[in-house]
């Protein structure tokens, strides 16, 4: 499970936040704060793998919670979750390490994605004993020269989420199966998956059973 500290100084938006976090699979609300110290001393006892952070808290802004933590030796990402929209704010939590920066108001699908992704870069990470500059470009969201935009309603963390169950099964998957793998939805995993069939990321055999159209497999190639 992934552990996450929810820091806001709205109680009542903090409980949103931890009732959003509670609906991914594999993640957990390890704590909630209210203020930057009361931050700092949470993510010391708890150890948290993840800090959805605030940027406005009473007694000192989310970027100086997020450099505190580092300066402490504390490894948690961090993702903002904030009504700042300024461009010096977003260049202080890039430049402090955050993984990415929301602005509310936001869905709960939007966070979902990052939650999503944070997951996908984990078990991305967690597999590696050696990094391609391809994984490396992955891991930080670059596209390499040549590669596509992606196609209108297809959104670069779940195609990085599908592409690493892909990584994971390299013998094959429906995508029935890569839903469930990537707690997507059944119409959701079918879409990536037939445009990396499209674009030659993955290729696609037929398994015939008993009865019925032939089960559509993905493999992913490369």
């Amino acid at each position: 499970m992934t552990k996450v500290l929810v820091v806001d100084d709205d109680f009542m938006v903090a409980k949103l936040h931890c009732r959003y976090v509670s609906a991914v699979p594999g993640f957990t609300v390890a704590g909630v704060a209210h203020s930057g110290a009361e931050a700092l001393r949470a993510a010391e006892r708890l150890r948290p793998d993840l800090v959805l952070l605030d940027v406005f808290l009473p007694d000192m802004d989310g970027v100086r919670v997020l450099r505190e933590l580092r300066a402490a030796g504390l490894g948690m990402d961090a993702l903002f979750i904030t009504a700042a929209r300024d461009v010096g704010t977003i260049r202080s939590a890039l430049r402090a390490g955050a993984l990415h920066y929301l602005i509310k108001p936001f869905t709960a699908a939007a966070l979902h994605e990052q939650l999503r992704h944070v997951a996908s870069l984990r078990h991305r990470l967690d597999e590696l004993d050696e990094a391609r500059q391809e994984d490396v470009d992955q891991i930080f969201g670059a596209r390499p020269r040549g590669s596509r935009e992606l196609p209108k309603g297809l959104a670069a963390h779940t195609a990085d989420l599908v592409d690493s169950v892909l990584r994971a099964h390299p013998e094959g998957l429906s995508a029935s199966e890569c839903a469930e793998a990537g707690s997507l939805s059944r119409v959701s995993a079918r879409r990536y998956l037939e445009y990396f069939a499209q674009t030659g990321r993955a290729e696609v055999t037929l398994r015939y059973g008993g009865t019925g159209r032939p089960e559509r497999r993905y493999r992913r190639l490369g």
